[in-house]
């Protein structure tokens, strides 16, 4: 995935400028910055989901439309689930949607809701889960496809310690079988996982790397800001 020259306003105030990223099959990338700073406007001009006032996102070579984003995986904020179907036919009627039977959908939706400790609430319908459940089964929809881009806002943020451990080990390993993967994230420990960290401020992106002992023990130590986000060194040499 390669995005040029992403700039982009809403209501006349610029949320983006000219914002450039490239991320390789295998990569993991971490987005941080400050709330309101613009990181998921960034990801839903990545998604395609969202058109950019200026510039372009290529997938593959190729401009992101339709037939591009059958390969990329979007876990929403608010998690983009339809309240009033299960968690397992959720993720069920994404997958025939991208071409699977209905018995190949039903096998892949268990064994990924399995993996993020959904199966007893896989016949629960969403409005009927935690947060947290909630937000697991946008993961587990997302890995079911087997993007080649796999995009995440905030995938930790409703999870307790031993469930966001869960959700990052099923995230990495994503990016283990080949997918790109781009996470927007507060949570220090996400980050620590990735292979870059870039900083979105004032609509600017810019690589950066976590200070020394900014992350011991999955808290942060120095290095931490007054909103609660690392402070990040964009200067590692």
């Amino acid at each position: 995935m390669h995005a040029e020259g992403l700039s982009h306003t809403i209501d006349g105030r610029a949320i983006l400028r000219d914002v450039g990223l490239t991320a390789a099959a295998g990569e993991r990338i971490a987005v941080i910055g400050p709330s309101g700073s613009g990181k998921s406007t960034l990801l839903t001009l990545l998604a395609g989901v969202s058109v950019p006032t200026q510039g372009e996102v290529r997938f593959r070579g190729a401009p992101v439309d339709e037939s591009a984003r059958q390969g990329i995986a979007y876990v929403f904020q608010g998690y983009g689930l339809v309240s009033l179907l299960t968690a397992a036919e959720n993720v069920e009627i994404a997958l025939r949607a991208a071409g699977r039977t209905p018995v190949k959908a039903r096998e892949i939706a268990a064994e990924a809701l399995e993996t993020l400790g959904l199966t007893p609430y896989s016949d629960h319908l969403i409005e009927e889960l935690s947060g947290g459940q909630q937000q697991r089964t946008a993961v587990a929809l997302a890995i079911a496809r087997r993007p080649a881009l796999l995009l995440a806002d905030e995938p930790t943020a409703e999870q307790d310690a031993a469930h966001r451990d869960l959700v990052l080990k099923r995230l990495l390993a994503e990016a283990e079988r080949g997918a790109a993967l781009v996470v927007a994230t507060h949570d220090p420990e996400v980050a620590g996982q990735c292979d870059r960290v870039l900083t979105l401020q004032d609509g600017a992106l810019k690589e950066s790397v976590l200070k020394e002992g900014a992350l011991q023990d999955g808290a942060l130590k120095e290095g931490e800001s007054r909103d609660g986000c690392p402070e990040w060194d964009s200067n590692p040499h």
